[in-house]
């Protein structure tokens, strides 16, 4: 082993107890070598069999993975301990965040009309007016809304989804590279994921079709917007996309529109397809406040159903208190016109940088949302690079499964004017990794 941490145990739950515990203190780190099944066992005065029992707990749990002859690891995203970004260094621009810009945030507008006393919120759990102006808002953009309901954010959206409708050990289709949270999100529910290739205009059908003919139960995806690569679905890709899931009816197809209100481009999904399975999640925390974990749910009957009852046994319901401000959010003109200005401001700002980078060629993507994806060689090079020249961006490892390496910049945080200084500093890190690996 890499460490001096000493796994124990004299059973199988104790060693997995054992080796858990070393991951979430450090002392296991991300693609540390367990011992070997019979080495520990002989070590520890067991049988085999109990060793490799915990092994597979820990691969179920999503804290370890298998490369056969190259042994069991720890999980390069273990479900113990999420991959979190590394704090913003004093003194440089934070270009890594994935955040909007506070300038474009409103004052939050609490509730003001419900009291504190007891009500039927089981009963009754989403407020009336709130459901109107969820389903308004889908309908706006075409997406089916007879079936409509509330959670706790995408996150807690999609993992309720997920856990109702997979097993352990069931594949799910995920973007590559994609968003970090949900990457880390999938094992750490007991399941696996599948890599599909993304490019500007989102999943790659080929890359589609061999990830649910390799047996996935589920696909996440954006449509528009893609954290980090920028992908937005045309209308051409979008039938192609269908085409590859009319063939494969019973996938549960998970839509992430995230960024509706501030991707700055149309929306082509998947959700208006005639898909027998499907579920598209929307949110307000990139337009309306990071600190409102609310999130609506458009979705087939069956998945309403198998949702909600989930729900029902855990948290019940979201507050009401929550629901009252988002609704006097969405209906206030001062917040709808801030929401307005972020759409056409993130709009210019992407625009300049890839122009700026184009300039230099240097390869960028980011047709909608609030990031860009840039591939280079290597992340660490850059992203130490750019911090000397007082740039902070986000090294792709976090992102990828399979895809190649990049860095993500934030380009709804870059400071009007800011496009070109960027990419010439950016330019300048390339040059110098070029040279240092020898062209």
């Amino acid at each position: 082993m890499a460490t001096q941490y000493e796994i124990n145990g004299a059973s199988a739950k104790g060693i997995a107890a054992s080796v858990e515990q070393g991951v979430v203190e450090g002392a296991l780190a991300p693609g540390t070598a367990l011992p070997p099944v019979r080495r520990l066992a002989e070590r520890l005065g067991i049988s085999p069999g109990t060793v490799a029992t915990a092994y597979k707990e820990l691969r179920r749990r999503g804290i370890v993975v298998t490369h056969g002859r190259g042994g069991t690891v720890v999980a390069p995203t273990p479900a113990v301990a999420s991959r979190r970004p590394p704090p913003v260094p004093e003194g440089v621009r934070d270009l890594a965040s994935g955040q909007p810009d506070p300038a474009f945030l409103p004052a939050l507008l609490p509730a003001a009309r419900l009291s504190p006393g007891v009500r039927s919120h089981r009963a009754r759990p989403r407020l009336a007016g709130l459901e109107e102006l969820a389903r308004a808002w889908y309908e706006r953009d075409g997406v089916p809304a007879e079936h409509l309901t509330f959670a706790h954010g995408a996150l807690d959206c999609v993992a309720r989804l997920l856990s109702v409708e997979l097993r352990p050990g069931d594949a799910v289709a995920m973007e590559d590279p994609g968003y970090h949270h949900l990457l880390d999100l999938v094992p750490a529910l007991g399941l696996r994921s599948v890599p599909v290739a993304v490019d500007d205009e989102g999943i790659r059908p080929d890359a589609l079709r061999t990830a649910l003919r390799s047996g996935a139960r589920a696909l996440v995806h954006s449509p528009r917007g893609q954290n980090p690569y920028g992908g937005w679905f045309s209308a051409r890709r979008r039938e192609a996309l269908l085409a590859v899931l009319d063939e494969v009816p019973e996938v549960l197809v998970i839509e992430d529109d995230h960024a509706a209100d501030i991707a700055g481009v149309p929306l082509h999904s998947l959700t208006t397809g005639g898909l027998a399975r499907w579920a598209q999640v929307r949110t307000v925390s990139k337009h309306l406040g990071t600190d409102l974990r609310w999130g609506a749910l458009a979705c087939d009957r069956t998945t309403l159903a198998r949702h909600d009852g989930r729900m029902l046994l855990t948290s019940g319901w979201v507050s009401h208190v929550l629901q009252e401000t988002v609704a006097r959010l969405m209906t206030d003109p001062r917040t709808q016109a801030l929401v307005a200005g972020a759409r056409a401001a993130y709009a210019r700002r992407r625009a300049a940088l890839l122009a700026a980078l184009s300039a230099r060629g240097i390869a960028a993507h980011g047709a909608s949302g609030m990031n860009l994806w840039v591939p280079v060689r290597d992340e660490a090079a850059v992203v130490n690079g750019l911090r000397t020249r007082g740039w902070w961006v986000a090294a792709g490892a976090r992102f990828r499964l399979a895809s190649g390496p990049g860095v993500r910049i934030t380009a709804a945080a870059l400071a009007e004017g800011d496009a070109e200084a960027l990419a010439e500093d950016l330019a300048g890190v390339l040059g110098e990794a070029q040279a240092t690996y020898g062209g």
